[in-house]
């Protein structure tokens, strides 16, 4: 990755060496330890599906523990893939496409999609005249930052509506999570566009919002994966498929019973709750804030199994911002997920209606 400094990697490293001094919860001597890195400054209800197996016990059931670190950007993320420093961590195209465009890919192979599209919208105050994305013109836009997937998604959205996104609209970086809500509550943009649990933090503020109805014919773009370095997916290949499968089996009790997924993802991570906040009061913090991101485990192609990946979502999100790829080979595989889905669903759903914690 030539664009990346020296410094960057260096912080990266330093990033993943002390988040992952925590080591797992729990951690069995006979277990082995799967490092896993993510883009997050602090572990949170975002990525639920790939911790709560730990405390399900699927995780021990494939024979490792898992050692999460949040690695703090995307980036990181992709460097500490690279180098080895993880064994899987969470792949975003959104990072990842650039630089197949640009020849610096590193090898690493997408193996499941975790998180499938559209996971996009925008929203305005609950009194706003504003009922449709053709009446953003002329509007302040706000956006977490430029730097955001929601400033370019959108950006294009409007710009297939006939919205110019530079003459029509001005765009304001508000800041994440309840910071952007309170951007749009006092009025300093008329319209947020943000993506799903972002919109859960702001509904967990008790922030009023209405979202948009969404335009016809939005793209299929914006899945989230399961990346490793070929020669782990190779060498440790058990280990890569039993990951699969708990993130799969934890994917399948999530969305049958939410708020037991809620309650595992406490125990596992107690501080995530807001300070002073009953057992019930937490359980419904989790859960707004990732109700809408549950929703997105499902392929939505008729047919497909949980993980796979559709190559389309790559061509399509390729075309929309103009990158140009020969080839998608060397990207991702679906090789592991008939492996993966090889349990018992029907099961795993009936547990999670079952669960009282």
């Amino acid at each position: 990755m030539s664009h990346l400094t020296r410094r960057q990697i260096t912080l990266a490293g330093a990033a993943f060496s002390a988040a992952i001094a925590l080591g797992p919860r729990k951690a069995r001597a006979d277990l082995r330890k799967l490092k896993f890195g993510v883009g997050l400054k602090a572990m949170g209800p975002s990525v639920i599906s790939t911790l709560i197996g730990e405390g399900l016990g699927y995780n021990a059931e494939e024979g490792f523990t898992l050692a999460p670190a949040a690695l703090g950007t995307n980036a990181n993320v992709q460097i500490a893939i690279d180098r080895g420093d993880v064994d899987i961590g969470i792949g975003v195209p959104s990072f990842g496409l650039p630089l197949l465009a640009k020849g610096e890919w590193q090898g690493a192979l997408n193996f499941y999609e975790y998180t499938y599209p559209y996971k996009w919208d925008v929203a305005v105050g609950p009194d706003s005249k504003v009922k449709a994305y053709a009446d953003l013109k002329g509007l302040r836009i706000g956006v977490s930052d430029f730097g955001s997937t929601e400033y370019p998604v959108t950006r294009n959205i409007l710009r297939n509506m006939g919205i110019d996104p530079d003459a029509d609209v001005k765009w304001v970086a508000v800041g994440n999570g309840v910071q952007s809500g309170v951007a749009l509550q006092r009025g300093a943009i008329d319209a947020l566009a943000y993506y799903d649990t972002g919109f859960g933090q702001i509904e967990g503020a008790n922030i009023a919002f209405r979202l948009l109805p969404r335009p016809s014919g939005l793209p299929m773009i914006g899945g989230q994966f399961l990346t490793a370095p070929k020669k782990f997916l190779t060498e440790q290949r058990a280990l890569a498929v039993g990951f699969g499968r708990s993130v799969a089996k934890a994917s399948t009790f999530l969305l049958a019973s939410p708020e037991a997924g809620a309650k595992v993802f406490l125990k596992l991570y107690p501080e995530t709750a807001p300070r002073g906040a009953s057992t019930e009061e937490a359980i419904k913090a989790v859960l707004q804030a990732s109700q809408r991101r549950i929703k997105l485990f499902k392929p939505p192609y008729q047919g497909a199994k949980m993980g796979q990946i559709n190559p389309e979502e790559f061509t399509e999100e390729a075309k929309m911002f103009d990158y140009k790829i020969a080839a998608l080979d060397g990207f991702f595989t679906n090789d592991l997920i008939d492996e993966i889905n090889a349990f018992d669903a029907a099961k795993i759903a009936a547990d999670a209606r079952g669960y009282v914690g």
